[in-house]
């Protein structure tokens, strides 16, 4: 999954990396996904997080990229602007 957010309140690159570092633990400790930032490297308001996950059912696959959805939704400090989703 591909994950596109805005970032409005990070006021330097520092404020971004603080913000995504933290949000990318939870996701990991949480869903058991693997994250990385992907793109938007050095704009300091806009990331792209790609998200994986493996299972061998398909069912259980999206409800676990759903649930990592819903946690970023929730989150204060980011918006999600786009987001693309792929199972193979």
């Amino acid at each position: 999954m591909l994950v596109k957010l805005s970032i409005p309140s990070a006021r330097s690159l520092k404020d971004k990396r603080r913000v995504i570092k933290s949000l990318v633990t939870r996701l990991q400790n949480r869903h058991h996904v693997s994250v990385a930032e992907v793109g938007e490297n050095d704009r300091w308001q806009a990331c792209e997080l790609g998200v994986a996950v493996v299972s061998n059912r398909t069912d259980h696959a999206h409800q676990c990229l759903d649930a990592v959805i819903r946690m970023i939704e929730r989150e204060h400090e980011m918006f999600i602007v786009e987001y693309q989703t792929e199972v193979n």
